[in-house]
């Protein structure tokens, strides 16, 4: 028995639990999620509804994507994610806690405002704008947010930026962020990302095992 991932394909939740899992070499069986017609197997036990869920083979549950990329990394490490002294664990953190706090905030209500609203779908924009900012600024003198190497921050944070160029994607790739640009692109074009990113049918119970 392997362990059971409750994901739903386009949730930039659900993205960085795969790409820790992918990338770790775990093997789970896969459960694509309908949003609107979530599975009573997966509410049963997490009751919040949300996705990634993860149900170990021991009957533990994990429901938070950060904790899911943790167990899957301390697993097998394999790319180095994690491999940084304390000083560098913390600050990998906190960039993530930034994206897990103030940014999502500004990120769900620029992608879902109504143009009738106040305010302004354009001022969540700019609210959002100021992270790219850091992350520009970081990037300016490293080819990832932490280092010349990719680590936990850049694909934990990463399937947000996405998310967010997608809102206006004429307005993000003719935005001044050009070297957040470089970087997304070349999150999104690696073999990693594709491989996480094919679709699936949605699980209902009686299907057979989908082995990721």
């Amino acid at each position: 028995m392997e362990p059971i991932l409750y994901s739903f394909r386009r949730c930039p939740y659900a993205i960085r639990a795969r790409l820790a899992i992918k990338v770790s070499g775990v093997q789970v069986q896969l459960r694509e999620v309908i949003l609107g017609a979530k599975p009573a197997e997966m509410l049963l036990i997490s009751p919040k509804g949300t996705v990634p869920v993860l149900q170990l083979t021991d009957g533990r549950v994990i429901d938070e994507s950060v904790d899911i990329m943790f167990w899957a990394l301390e697993k097998n490490d394999v790319g180095g994610w994690l491999d940084f002294d304390d000083e560098f664990l913390v600050e990998i953190k906190n960039i993530v806690k930034e994206n897990d706090t103030e940014f999502k905030g500004c990120l769900d209500r620029y992608k879902y405002a109504d143009r009738n609203t106040e305010p302004p779908q354009l001022y969540y924009r700019q609210q959002g704008e100021v992270f790219l900012q850091a992350l520009e600024r970081r990037l300016s003198s490293q080819r990832y947010l932490l280092a010349n190497r990719i680590c936990f921050a850049d694909m934990a944070i990463f399937p947000f930026i996405r998310q967010f160029a997608h809102v206006d994607k004429e307005w993000f790739y003719n935005s001044p962020y050009k070297n957040v640009q470089q970087w997304l692109e070349s999150l999104l074009e690696s073999d990693l990302f594709l491989s996480v990113m094919k679709k699936q049918q949605a699980w209902k119970p009686g299907d057979s095992l989908t082995l990721f």
